[in-house]
């Protein structure tokens, strides 16, 4: 509904900005040749990875032949069947999610067959599915772009770990980095923890089943149209600095020019991507370990308290964000999830939403005062600047509450964990029948 305005095409006096309604959904009707029934990677080169341009492609075909068959205009067509098949994905990420929490077995305990009282024992919390499903920012953002195709590919993944099945959790892994590559990102995290559990078979069987999925869906575009196929990787090397990043801000406060520079941001961007990973892993090895057991040359026992997997993949899929070059609108899709899973608390969650709301409508007041300049309509820079900035300290307030959470896991609501009662304080011994009585209050 919030989309409706846009569905049509042919926007004139800047309505997809007015209204908010923007969707490259809709842009890329044309832009991607699917009006002339162009198949992507073959007919037209995508900058997708392949599994979301084969999304694009099967819906195209089906607009572009009904539009002929019924003498149409298909765009209409494709955006509404778009929108109906990501609500789907959308209700199956929420599906999945209730599902994750109303398990919530530990994965975090040592050995083969753990005790299954301690498996169970954390509380379930499937009503954490609603902070997913009522997440104001998924009003405005499920259907600019195909990142929920995406993350209903991606929750499999956790459920399917959560219940030790790491081949069926591996495919679905593959399948979410063959649409999006953000859950490329996953595998870090699962590898750290499994390192320090001494369980790394497990790991190693989802991603090896992860690249071998991800595998036979490129390899066929890769070897028949290897240009087009490489499109995706080119254009996010060569994209300069985007609206609304950390980078675009700190050139708007400074007027940095280097920061003009795309290579050269590029270089920065990967300098603290990779000492935010370095911390990330050394928090998932260090935090919460408790003294091994004696001979076990310290494996983690069932009193170590580890961070759990989705909270190593906000950090990891959230310094990505806050250090990349590239913050799409819809990116915020990626990280809902994992907060959710990783951070079950509505108050800075909905702060956070707020900044994102903030965001979202600034960013079309921008585009709509550069693309009508000299008409004076739009916002000016100082408060796009301000709803960018309030974007990026509000995620990484949910880092550092993160953080907090995995170094003090009582604060924890998923672990369920109850504080310790104190000692009791010594009972004095009784007193001889020889002692004189208390003197008398005055």
């Amino acid at each position: 509904m919030q989309k409706y305005p846009c569905a049509s095409g042919g926007w004139t006096d800047w309505a997809q900005y007015t209204n908010a309604c923007y969707t490259d959904i809709r842009a890329l009707w044309g832009a991607e040749r699917l009006n002339e029934g162009a198949i992507p990677y073959r007919d037209h080169p995508v900058e997708y990875p392949v599994l979301t341009g084969w999304f694009m492609g099967i819906l195209g075909q089906i607009a572009f032949r009904v539009g002929n068959v019924f003498g149409t205009d298909g765009g209409p067509i494709f955006y509404h069947l778009n929108a109906i098949v990501l609500f789907i994905c959308g209700a199956a990420a929420i599906a999945i999610l209730h599902k994750i929490r109303d398990d919530n077995r530990r994965t975090d305990l040592p050995g083969p067959n753990p005790d299954p009282a301690l498996v169970y024992s954390r509380p379930k919390r499937p009503w954490d599915a609603m902070m997913l499903a009522a997440a104001p920012i998924v009003l405005v953002t499920a259907t600019v772009n195909w990142d929920l195709f995406a993350i209903a590919l991606s929750m499999p993944f956790f459920l399917y770990w959560q219940r030790s099945r790491p081949i069926m959790a591996g495919l679905f892994l593959g399948l979410a980095v063959a649409a999006k590559f953000y859950a490329l990102l996953f595998i870090g995290p699962l590898l750290i923890l499994a390192l320090r559990q001494r369980k790394l078979l497990p790991a190693l069987q989802a991603t090896a089943t992860a690249a071998v999925v991800w595998a036979v869906i490129n390899a066929p575009v890769a070897y028949f149209w290897r240009d087009s196929w490489m499109r995706f990787f080119e254009l996010n090397s060569e994209r300069p600095v985007d609206w609304g990043t950390g980078w675009y801000v700190l050139r708007g406060i400074t007027g940095w020019e280097k920061l003009w520079d795309s290579e050269y941001v590029n270089d920065l961007y990967l300098v603290l991507f990779a000492l935010s990973c370095i911390g990330i892993a050394l928090l998932g090895l260090f935090a919460g370990r408790r003294p091994g057991i004696p001979g076990l040359r310290g494996i983690a026992t069932a009193d170590d308290l580890m961070p759990r997997l989705a909270q190593l993949c906000f950090l990891v899929v959230a310094a990505f964000l806050l250090f990349g070059k590239v913050w799409s609108q819809q990116y915020v899709l990626w990280l809902l999830p994992l907060a959710v899973l990783a951070r079950p608390k509505w108050g800075a969650f909905l702060l956070w939403q707020a900044a994102e709301l903030f965001y979202f409508f600034s960013f079309y007041g921008k585009m709509l005062q550069v693309s009508a300049e000299g008409e004076d309509r739009g916002i000016p820079e100082f408060l796009f600047l301000t709803a960018a900035a309030s974007r990026w300290i509000m995620v990484a307030v949910m880092c550092a509450l993160i953080v907090q959470e995995v170094l003090i896991p009582r604060l924890d609501s998923v672990r369920g964990l109850r504080l310790r009662p104190r000692p009791a304080a010594a009972t004095p011994p009784p007193g001889e029948a020889s002692d004189p009585a208390p003197a008398a209050a005055p």
